[in-house]
């Protein structure tokens, strides 16, 4: 293969990835710093203000005041984002690890059955929870089936956010696991026994170390789209936990302000940059020392 069509053959890749995800991020970035139109929208400028009102507010004599709010915000995105992807992994790991060990045939049925939420729309699987967790629902009737008398209410709670959010996205994280536990030998663990070790000794020791790099990536794949995640909030919060998805929504919806919209969704994509890169370092880290 000729050095020139090695680099002209990436030109159309190139030319995709410039239209589709360089061009877009700096108009994002372009409009963050613009100016509020005066009946909504923006108007080409250079004006900082979308990034301050992140942090400020102006106060009764125009003078800025600090104001939290969207930093709360912010921090319960993190949050629910964190608590989807601990969840995730704790219920992906022996999911992964139980369809490791089935034959080649079971194999290739269950990795099946685990995509097959993909092929429904993600509003239908939302609204499907509505169903389950709403009044008179599945939940309820589970519930006072085991001798619960006084409902609690499932629906519109953190709860109710943290199922859709798993239910939505686990997919991601049993994928990769799968990938990386499926090429474990199973004569390390066998080792591990031999050496009278428990099946908590060999999970922790073998299994989840040789399993790391799958882990991670589950990881981030299910915690980056977390931070964006907009259905979850607004139909099984019931729009209660604002947080930076739908505040982007809103901001560029009703609100009309398209660049401090525009500024939240610049910090949301510094937060998923910062993920990335720290897991690079890792990598990288891990690299030099087997090295």
């Amino acid at each position: 293969m000729s050095k020139g069509f090695r680099i002209w053959g990436l030109v159309p890749a190139w030319a995709l990835m410039l239209l589709t995800l360089i061009l877009p991020i700096f108009i994002v970035a372009g409009v963050s710093v613009g100016e509020r139109g005066a009946y909504g929208g923006f108007e080409w400028s250079f004006d900082l203000t979308a990034y301050r009102q992140i942090l400020f507010t102006l106060g009764w004599t125009d003078e800025l005041e600090f104001d939290p709010k969207y930093l709360i915000i912010i921090a319960r995105t993190l949050g629910y984002a964190a608590g989807a992807t601990a969840i995730s992994l704790l219920l992906a790991l022996p999911v992964a690890y139980w369809i490791s060990l089935q034959s080649a045939r079971d194999k290739a049925l269950l990795i099946y059955l685990v995509t097959l939420p993909f092929w429904v729309s993600m509003i239908v699987r939302v609204y499907a929870w509505l169903i389950i967790l709403g009044n008179d629902g599945m939940a309820e009737t589970v519930y006072r089936f085991f001798g619960g008398s006084d409902v609690p209410g499932f629906l519109f709670t953190p709860g109710a956010m943290l199922v859709g959010m798993v239910y939505s996205y686990i997919p991601l994280m049993i994928l990769p696991v799968y990938a990386a536990v499926e090429k474990l030998d199973p004569a390390l663990i066998e080792a591990s026994h031999d050496l009278y070790g428990s099946r908590w000794t060999a999970l922790r020791r073998v299994i989840i170390p040789l399993a790391s790099p799958g882990l991670v990536g589950g990881s981030i794949l299910v915690f980056v789209p977390c931070l964006g995640t907009v259905l979850e909030p607004m139909l099984l919060g019931g729009g209660r936990q604002l947080m930076m998805g739908t505040l982007i929504q809103n901001q560029f919806g009703g609100a009309r302000d398209w660049p401090f919209g525009a500024a939240i969704a610049m910090v949301l994509l510094v937060l998923v940059v910062l993920v990335l890169i720290l897991n690079a370092r890792r990598a990288t880290r891990q690299l030099e020392v087997q090295a």
